[in-house]
């Protein structure tokens, strides 16, 4: 028998980059939820993961990969919400680690990151009847920021990404957090080796690690960017990093302009010139005040902070699927 759940759909503020969980009652991971090792085709190593999967009997169900935020792991209970959406669904879901949080080498955006993600959902195709046409990634801050790469880096597995106030360049958003004096800066120097402009090989290793070198790959790929609009400055994360990852998969003609993207930045206001009347419920009280799509990419500036509205990102998600010209 399916263990029953009560899906919250309320917002996790991620404050400063860190993540709090707003569940009543403590939020703990559903028991039909399993913690499960898989090898990583990176090194050969067992990595930690939770899955869940529903009968194989049942049909090719769609899959769910969701991704811890920065200084997260696969255990993370914000994610929980993630889990509780695919057991009502009946979807198949794993969230693996990738290494954990982004503060060394292994982590932030390497290879070891990219073949672990690879090799889980992999390893849920193995142990679950997946459609192969409906592959679903998701993640917030860190996660929204691995997202991106994943979008880049394997464009061809997704059926759509969900990516919630991520960074989309390592080398911005050090400067930022040390202007800010938040602690993230010297996880980027921790992971890529030493400050900005140190060294060419320090500079490959920001540039690498950035889902802005790979972006353009994934034009094909639905993709779905979101930031609230005060992010940057009650959160980490400055709303320029979304609106400039949707440029580099947008058509010339639908780009947002760099002064306009300041003015975001820097006003935490919508351009007069841009204001317009919008309406999602699947944003709830936290209204979108700006939206452009262009291609199969969309960004969303709502009138939030450094957040993931859940409902908003996997019922975009499940509108998604595959099709063989893709």
């Amino acid at each position: 028998m399916k263990q029953a759940v009560t899906i919250s759909f309320s917002v996790v503020f991620l404050s400063a980059g860190s993540i709090e969980s707003i569940a009543q009652d403590g939020p703990r991971w559903p028991e039909v939820v399993k913690e499960i090792t898989y090898v990583s085709s990176a090194d050969s190593t067992a990595q930690p993961a939770l899955f869940y999967a529903p009968r194989k009997e049942d049909g090719p169900r769609p899959l769910l990969v969701g991704l811890h935020t920065w200084s997260g792991n696969c255990k993370q209970t914000m994610s929980i919400p993630y889990a509780e959406w695919c057991i009502e669904k009946d979807w198949v879901f794993i969230h693996p680690n990738f290494r954990g949080p982004n503060k060394s080498p292994e982590a932030t955006g390497s290879e070891l990151v990219v073949k672990d993600i690879l090799s889980a959902v992999d390893y849920a195709k193995c142990n679950a009847n997946v459609d192969p046409n409906r592959v679903y990634l998701v993640g917030a801050s860190g996660g929204g920021y691995t997202a991106l790469l994943m979008a880049g880096r394997a464009p061809h597995i997704w059926a759509g990404v969900s990516a919630w106030a991520p960074i989309a360049d390592l080398r911005a958003w050090y400067f930022e957090c040390k202007e800010t004096g938040r602690r993230y800066a010297g996880d980027i120097v921790k992971s890529c080796g030493d400050v900005p402009g140190a060294n060419a090989e320090v500079d490959r290793e920001y540039k690498k690690r950035s889902p802005i070198t790979y972006l353009r790959n994934g034009v094909q790929v639905p993709l779905d960017i979101n930031a609230g609009i005060n992010d940057g400055h009650t959160g980490s994360v400055p709303v320029s990093h979304s609106l400039r990852a949707f440029n580099l998969v947008a058509a010339a003609e639908d780009r947002i302009s760099e002064e306009d993207i300041r003015f975001f930045a820097e006003k935490a206001q919508v351009p007069v010139h841009l204001k317009a009347e919008l309406s999602d419920a699947a944003y709830g009280k936290k209204a979108p005040l700006f939206r452009r799509s262009s291609g199969k990419a969309r960004v969303t500036i709502f009138d939030g902070g450094h957040e993931i509205i859940y409902e908003a990102a996997l019922s975009w998600l499940a509108g998604q699927e595959k099709t063989n010209t893709q």
